[in-house]
């Protein structure tokens, strides 16, 4: 159906308060690229306008990645300490239960902290952007190699 000869001019597209100036758009990749023309990473205002803004969008992200690893090993080392707790007051008073509930309701909130914080590398790496992705990897293994546990491995994924 051809609507070629239909008048759209009622429509109104002129000024959407952008002013005199124009806004360049955000690109948005199905498909892997290292085009990093019109990035933008997350949010429209992280926008790649240049090389300085990519390689100091790219520490960012590195930084953001290892910070996840530093979060999943203060959550593991809470459960620890909480653990140990739990044992020492079962074997004194028997306050374990109070110990547990408070203990359940934080690691509840760290639990989710933890998601939220995953889901977000997640749609960095979503971006399909091939320098957004390494920088997610090497921020992961950067992450893992300074706060990760030296005692186990972790083989849970990134997301969850």
């Amino acid at each position: 159906m051809d609507h070629s000869h239909m008048d759209h001019g009622h429509m109104g597209h002129g000024d959407m308060g952008h002013g005199d100036m124009p806004m360049p758009m955000c690109s948005m990749n199905m498909l892997f690229t290292w085009d990093t023309t019109n990035l933008c990473i997350v949010f429209r205002q992280w926008h790649v306008r240049g090389p300085t803004s990519l390689i100091f969008s790219l520490l960012a992200i590195i930084a953001l990645c290892a910070g996840y690893e530093a979060l999943r090993e203060a959550i593991r080392r809470y459960e620890q300490s909480i653990a140990t707790k739990q044992d020492a007051s079962l074997r004194r008073s028997g306050q374990a239960d109070a110990i547990g509930r408070r203990a359940h309701l934080v690691k509840s909130v760290l639990y989710g902290v933890q998601n939220f914080y995953a889901f977000m590398i997640m749609l960095l790496f979503m971006t399909y952007n091939g320098f957004v992705m390494l920088s997610v990897a090497i921020g992961a293994g950067l992450g893992y190699y300074f706060f990760g546990s030296r005692t186990k491995a972790t083989k849970e994924t990134a997301c969850h």
